[in-house]
């Protein structure tokens, strides 16, 4: 989904969404550096990255990627993990936290996108649903279970140190793996599976909202 286009077909729309798509990646990192932070390390703190100024988050090609083909990255949020208090626990919460801030996103979407009227679209409700999906989007992909996405880490902190350090020798390779998945289309599965899975926590979060 290019947003490019919208920047002349519809002008109002494209600056509604460029600071909440943005920040979608941007919060993305930003959790992963205040969930280090809770557990005991620093380094994010000092390497000024626990902050909102889009400057010290915003990575060039994964900001225009975000625009032209609706998926992007901000710099990686750096993170000493052998400084974490109860390691594994913190390295599951430590990657998890990216994916958890981008479904919190899409939660609040479609929160208020319940209060537009469904028969009619409008600048405000596709706004919304765009915010929604590409948070979808980004928390699904970011759990596939390959280096260097959040989904490794997460893998990691159930297995044992041996299968731990085969998993994180593949990271050098995994953009190169990723590439060839994606192209051969043998990720959309496991990309739709997570996907109805975070739709579903949705639908049980604004269950709870009301």
């Amino acid at each position: 989904m290019g947003l490019t286009a919208l920047l002349f077909k519809n002008p109002l729309m494209f600056l509604m969404l460029a600071g909440p798509l943005l920040y979608s990646i941007i919060f993305h990192e930003l959790s992963h550096g205040l969930a280090a932070y809770s557990f005991g390390d620093k380094t994010a703190r000092d390497s000024g990255r626990l902050s909102l100024n889009p400057f010290v988050h915003l990575d060039p090609i994964g900001t225009i990627a975000l625009f032209l083909v609706g998926f992007g990255w901000a710099k990686p949020v750096p993170v000493n993990y052998s400084n974490l208090k109860n390691f594994r626990i913190g390295l599951i919460v430590v990657a998890l936290s990216g994916c958890l801030a981008n479904i919190i996103i899409a939660t609040i979407a479609m929160f208020f996108l319940r209060f537009h009227n469904s028969g009619t679209e409008t600048i405000g409700s596709i706004t919304l649903l765009i915010i929604a999906k590409i948070n979808i989007i980004l928390g699904a992909f970011n759990l596939i279970p390959i280096p260097p996405l959040d989904g490794s880490k997460i893998l990691m902190g159930f297995l044992p140190t041996r299968a731990q350090i085969s998993l994180s020798r593949i990271e050098p390779y995994g953009f190169f793996v990723l590439l060839a998945l994606l192209y051969t289309g043998l990720l959309n599965p496991v990309i739709v599976f997570a996907e109805k899975r975070i739709l579903s926590l949705i639908s049980v979060l604004l269950g709870f909202a009301g």
